[in-house]
């Protein structure tokens, strides 16, 4: 028995609904990362919010402020890129690995994502 259209758009709206849902949970998880053998750990949501930045004094000295910028950045660039693994993990939970398979083009993503 085929679905008729009725149906399959029940269905979309109902994904829909669900991704929604998804996305909006996304600020409520958080991902970290560190540098520096964790000598600066940044923490972010899946949103992709800097929830907060823990430098350990020991790496700040006054004298070496290119190092802890690097270091800096390198933590919040991988947890970005954490973030987003998080993010798109949550939204195939969502989807059942649908969105995965469409390989927008560009590296194109859905709004938030």
């Amino acid at each position: 028995m085929k679905p008729n259209m009725s149906q399959i758009m029940k269905q979309a709206q109902k994904m829909q609904e669900e991704m929604n849902k998804a996305q909006e949970n996304l600020e409520n998880i958080s991902v970290e990362a560190t540098s520096g053998g964790g000598m600066v750990k940044v923490v972010t949501n899946c949103k992709f919010k800097i929830l907060s930045i823990s430098i350990e004094p020991e790496v700040y000295n006054g004298e070496d402020k290119e190092m802890l910028e690097d270091l800096v950045i390198a933590a919040v660039n991988q947890a970005i890129e954490n973030a987003q693994e998080k993010a798109n993990e949550e939204m195939q939970k969502v989807t059942g690995g649908l969105m995965g398979g469409l390989n927008l083009p560009g590296g194109l993503k859905f709004p938030g994502m």
